[in-house]
């Protein structure tokens, strides 16, 4: 039994925010169905990389799904798309612009008299409301209104692009997954969906409580490495080793903070740990920078990581993929694709003891699972031909 075996999920989303949502249901046990449209489905399956000719995006983002080709722009396709809806669909997620889906005709209001079920998620990147809900807009759009883009950087330095999608994978997909599985417990215990409204924007102000409770303390905007978890402490930071390499130390607390002390041959600071806006702090982080680049990334490691400092390797994804804990939490999988060949794949992150999830079936082709589904809804073989031949389904 798999913790989301039975619910049925209907994905019109592409690309990343939304796929990855879907995704980790579907390690879950949904079953999630990605309906595409004729012409080019999602596009993620055409971007490269490729392994094989096919998207690598795709083939991580999309496992554990099926897929349909529909023209919902055309009656029949809609008609088609409708019956999906009734017939067992509990959860719909689209990520097109606020009134797309009123305008075919699949909005909420619409939706809902077909299935009062149904759980409907729309995932924007402002949201179903306000003044910039109609205005286009990509993750650095989001993190940058939002307040992360501002504190992330150097001192003194120009705002630094994080090195992944934040406002996008937890803003966007993760917090959509919350407010799915959220809306299932409720319709437990009421018997109806209701309609979510995830802004990727609403996402990333979530995200950054540290900065807000200084700014809400003090009126003043903190800037980036400058405050206790943006690079202003020397015990909370990044230094260079001698091989060229990094080390993260987030020794914070005092006893941390005593022992790498300690580790580094420095025992006297241990006696006051730097605070902010201390002016030992830039002293300090200079002769810290000097001590780590006596010795290598490995040896400081072997000597100080098991210490109870704080003190840990910045990995490339090379060596992410390879870290002896990760592997251990089998955060790397291995699956087989019919054209792909075998593949690595970033593992199920939500551990479970009696229902684990599992990356079960690769992502699928483009519409492979058209006939099956069509079948399902009581389409005979010559009916999908000739919804084939008129361009409904690819």
């Amino acid at each position: 039994m798999r913790p989301l075996e039975g619910i049925k999920i209907l994905d019109l989303t592409r690309l990343l925010p939304g796929p990855y949502g879907t995704m980790l249901l579907g390690d879950l046990g949904a079953e999630v169905i990605k309906v595409e449209e004729p012409e080019q489905g999602d596009y993620a399956r055409w971007y490269p990389p490729h392994i094989n000719g096919i998207g690598s995006r795709h083939l991580l983002l999309n496992r554990n799904k099926k897929s349909i080709t529909l023209n919902l722009k055309m009656a029949e396709g809609k008609a088609i798309f409708l019956k999906m809806v009734e017939n067992g669909a509990d959860v719909l997620i689209e990520q097109f612009r606020p009134g797309v889906m009123d305008r075919l005709g699949l909005g909420y209001k619409d939706l809902e008299k077909v299935n009062p079920r149904l759980i409907y998620c729309s995932l924007t990147g402002f949201g179903q409301d306000g003044p910039n809900k109609d205005v286009a807009g990509h993750d650095i759009n989001y993190i940058g209104i939002g307040g992360i883009l501002g504190v992330t950087g150097l001192k003194g330095g120009s705002p630094v692009i994080p090195g992944t999608q934040i406002a996008d994978l937890i803003g966007g997909g993760l917090y959509a997954a919350i407010g799915i599985l959220t809306a299932l417990l409720a319709r437990q215990k009421t018997g109806r969906g209701q309609f979510i409204d995830i802004s990727m924007l609403d996402g990333v102000v979530s995200l950054i409580p540290d900065q807000a409770a200084l700014f809400f303390a003090e009126g003043t905007s903190p800037r980036a490495g400058e405050r206790r978890l943006t690079g202003g402490l020397p015990q909370y930071n990044v230094y260079q080793t001698k091989d060229g390499k990094y080390l993260a130390v987030g020794a914070l607390e005092d006893k941390f903070w005593a022992s790498l002390c300690r580790g580094i041959g420095k025992p006297e600071w241990a006696e006051k740990i730097p605070k902010e806006k201390d002016g030992r702090c830039e002293e300090i982080k200079e002769e810290m920078a000097q001590i780590f680049l006596s010795r290598t990334q490995k040896e400081w490691i072997d000597l100080l990581m098991r210490e109870d400092t704080c003190l840990t390797a910045v990995n490339s994804l090379a060596e992410v993929f390879v870290d002896p804990q990760i592997l251990h939490r089998k955060m790397v999988v291995e699956t087989t694709h019919p054209k792909a060949g075998r593949i690595r794949q970033i593992g199920v992150p939500i551990k479970f003891s009696e229902t684990p999830g599992e990356v079960r079936t690769p992502a699928p082709e483009f519409g492979e699972h058209t006939e099956e589904i069509l079948r399902g809804l009581g389409y005979t073989e010559e009916g999908i031909g000739r919804l084939r031949k008129e361009g409904v389904i690819r």
